[in-house]
């Protein structure tokens, strides 16, 4: 299966519109960078598991909704809840 696309990030965030494509765009990429960097891996690749494509999606997601370092008024999440539980059986080590 070949790597998230902007319209599986949209679907996965209800976003119907093409205004925040862009963005959206960015923050696809900056997830996929992350994950990348934590496994070792392409998240992009025929062979990537479920579940990295799964937190692939929440960060991107995360990211979206939350464009600000901090928030006033309501209680954030550093990363999406159940994150780092998906990528854990994926995690590369540096020693």
């Amino acid at each position: 299966m070949p790597g998230i696309t902007l319209d599986q990030a949209k679907a996965h965030l209800n976003v119907t519109l093409d205004a925040d494509d862009a963005l959206l765009t960015d923050k696809l990429a900056a997830a996929k960078a992350w994950v990348s960097a934590y496994t070792a891996g392409d998240p992009d690749a025929d062979t990537t598991p479920a579940p990295i494509r799964e937190a692939v999606l929440q960060l991107t997601a995360h990211l979206y909704q939350n464009r600000e370092a901090s928030l006033v008024g309501i209680t954030a999440m550093a990363l999406p809840f159940g994150f780092l539980d998906l990528l854990a059986p994926y995690r590369a080590f540096a020693f």
